[in-house]
């Protein structure tokens, strides 16, 4: 367990980039690998810039982790749910390009989600989830969270379009239920990663999302695109998705087994 005094207090901050000769897994700030971490009140960020490309604030492959009222800042690439199972709550997560990203079984509930503005040219994406397999039981869950654009975005409102998410790995799977989107999300919803690529066998789903951008009538129509209802959504909860009544109760930290 790492406990700090609180975000913009116990800050962790690093600069490492791609475009400064690191990979994209060795960029991170800071990284996780132990089974069972949980992290408290902190602020993890990698100030490397728009124009370092992709640039990792946090790593995590640490199987039953949770982080709880943490800040994660970054741009592209901001927070690599690499691997295993994660649970996120009351976080604040920042980046523009893919800034959730990694082939996790990940739920974010009660976050912030906060689109940046990207370099000129450029389009945001909240998540870029990479299921490589169809019997994979990974995904990104976002449940119950709040997304608004940062403030350089808000200022700057229409100079860069902001998706829910593409797919990184043919199989990719995403699911947002529960959510305040703010009217900046583009009415497509989600964005291509390269021609079809992925578009039949990826797995992306809404449900019972509010707000000005949650409106579903332009959503995309690719056949791996889906709007569910609550049965389906529940697959997608705490309790199903994570088997969080299993290990989360001894965290301490509080969250929704099920949908609210």
């Amino acid at each position: 367990m790492m406990v700090g005094d609180g975000i913009n207090k116990t800050i962790i901050t690093g600069s490492r980039s791609v475009s400064d000769g690191w990979t994209t897994f060795k960029s991170a700030t800071f990284a996780v690998v132990g089974a069972g971490f949980v992290g408290v009140n902190m602020t993890i960020r990698n100030t490397a810039g728009p124009s370092k490309h992709q640039a990792v604030a946090l790593r995590n492959g640490a199987d039953l982790s949770t982080f709880y009222s943490c800040s994660f800042e970054g741009y592209q690439d901001t927070l690599y749910a690499h691997s295993l199972r994660q649970f996120y709550r009351e976080c604040d997560i920042y980046g523009t390009v893919d800034f959730i990203f990694g082939n996790a079984a990940a739920v974010f509930q009660n976050c912030n989600l906060y689109p940046r503005l990207p370099m000129s040219g450029q389009f945001n994406a909240i998540t870029a989830q990479g299921r490589t397999d169809p019997n994979q039981n990974t995904g990104t869950s976002i449940h119950n969270c709040t997304i608004r654009a940062a403030g350089d975005l808000a200022a700057s409102i229409g100079s860069a379009s902001t998706y829910l998410g593409r797919p990184w790995k043919n199989y990719s799977r995403t699911v947002y239920m529960q959510n305040f989107m703010d009217s900046f999300i583009d009415a497509a919803g989600w964005r291509e990663w390269d021609g079809d690529f992925a578009l039949n066998t990826l797995y992306y789903a809404e449900f019972d999302n509010w707000g000005p951008g949650s409106n579903t009538t332009e959503r995309v129509t690719w056949p791996g695109y889906h709007l569910i209802n609550a049965t389906d959504a529940a697959n997608f909860t705490v309790s199903n998705f994570l088997l969080g009544n299993d290990w989360l109760p001894q965290t301490g930290v509080a969250y929704a087994g099920n949908l609210i």
